[in-house]
């Protein structure tokens, strides 16, 4: 193996092989394309180097994408997302993997540093902290990058900013914004893991809590469905007065933070955006309240507000610190307020995955196609890719679909025709 590699022990291989072939049982739209990639081999000779979360799915889409004859380098994109034992197979079947859970945040980027290293034709980012490492601290490697593919709202925000102040080299496509991702990975995924990540981490029975959902977005919207599903009472933050409206009539109360702080039980971050739990707030939560985050970044909760309003610390259970105020409250943090889906639980279900990833793989095809053709700008993923991963999700779930008939695309097409 040419490039390093730095795992936690390869001794975890074997349970990491089992995981992954679990995993890719629901990831039957990524298995086709992985079988049409061995035999068209669009990716062969191809540099890639990967910031993602290295999980059990991530992995089936680093196979996929050797399959099609990359030459691929992974990376952690997030300190307490890695699943160790997934790193470990990774390597073992040849693709240097550079992750280990709960890594320090000069590891973080030490790994990062080691996946430039590999002089990429493409990137995968989500968070876009690989991105910005390249363009701050490796400048010399764009001159070889064809593209890239961002996965999270948090990224394409961030890309989106550098592309309007013009210090964007090459061109991305956001999955993150492609319909068979957000409304299915954000909505479905998140929504689901969350909790999951909540539970697992405190066994708390959510039937009669309040739960506080910060940002009514796809994930936002996605965890507030499946909360009032088992029995939360959610009470719903937002800035955007089109989002609240759209909380309010989905039967969800509406209300600044500052009021929901004395209310909640348990509250969960999702907006993408820095303090939105900050010093008022903390000075205003009731006793025993437990806070999380499951946006990309851990900005989002301001810790070390809560650090300086606390007279002491202790961890209580994995992934739960116990901080008492200087008044007597109890306040809980999960996962250093780190994604709670990745940090607690196993992240999204791999079915969802499926289709993420499988845009991942047929963006990056088609970033090789069409190299040299397009903008130095972040693309949307193109119509008919989103509608191929739609189409083959669908046949995996034996469902089929009606079709315009020439009549009805020709009256789709005109104008003439009225009542």
């Amino acid at each position: 193996m040419s490039i390093e590699y730095d795992i936690k022990s390869p001794s975890l291989a074997s349970e990491g092989h089992l995981r992954i072939e679990w995993a890719s049982r629901e990831m039957p739209v990524l298995t086709q394309i992985k079988q049409r990639f061995l035999e068209e081999r669009p990716l062969a000779n191809i540099r890639i180097s990967a910031c993602l979360h290295i999980t059990t799915e991530t992995a089936n889409l680093a196979l996929t994408l050797a399959a099609g004859g990359a030459d691929l380098v992974l990376c952690a994109s997030n300190p307490l997302s890695t699943q160790d034992d997934v790193a470990a197979a990774l390597v073992d079947t040849g693709i240097p993997t550079n992750a280990i859970k709960d890594e320090a945040d000069d590891t973080y980027y030490k790994h990062i540093a080691t996946a430039l290293k590999h002089n990429p034709h493409l990137t995968i980012d989500d968070g876009a902290d690989l991105v910005t490492t390249m363009h701050t601290q490796r400048r010399e490697l764009l001159k070889d990058v064809i593209g890239g593919t961002e996965e999270t709202t948090t990224g394409v925000v961030r890309l989106r900013s550098m592309e309007k102040a013009g210090k964007l080299s090459y061109p991305i496509i956001a999955v993150n914004d492609a319909q068979t991702k957000y409304l299915f990975d954000n909505r479905y995924g998140t929504g689901q893991s969350t909790l999951d990540g909540i539970i697992r981490a405190t066994n708390t029975l959510l039937a009669g809590k309040t739960l506080v959902v910060a940002g009514y977005g796809w994930c936002g919207k996605g965890l507030a469905l499946r909360a009032k599903g088992m029995g939360a009472r959610v009470i719903v933050t937002e800035v955007d007065p089109i989002k609240a409206l759209e909380a309010a009539m989905d039967g969800c109360n509406v209300m600044p933070m500052a009021q929901a702080a004395t209310m909640g039980d348990l509250f969960v971050t999702v907006t993408g955006n820095k303090h939105v739990i900050n010093h008022e707030v903390m000075a205003r939560l009731k006793d025993g309240a437990i806070l999380s985050n499951s946006g990309h970044f851990n900005v989002e909760i301001d810790i070390p507000s809560l650090e300086q309003l606390s007279r002491s610390k202790r961890c209580v259970r994995q992934f739960v610190d116990e901080y008492t105020l200087q008044d007597g409250r109890v306040v809980y943090l999960l996962g250093d307020g780190r994604l709670i889906n990745l940090a607690a639980a196993e992240g999204h279900p791999a079915s969802v995955m499926d289709m993420s990833f499988a845009n991942q793989a047929l963006c990056l095809e088609y970033l090789v196609k069409n190299q040299g053709l397009l903008a130095t700008k972040v693309f949307e993923v193109p119509v008919e890719i989103d509608k191929i991963v739609a189409r083959l999700k669908l046949a995996s779930m034996g469902t089929d679909i009606d079709t315009l008939t020439k009549e009805q695309e020709q009256y789709l097409a005109g104008w003439e025709e009225g009542t």
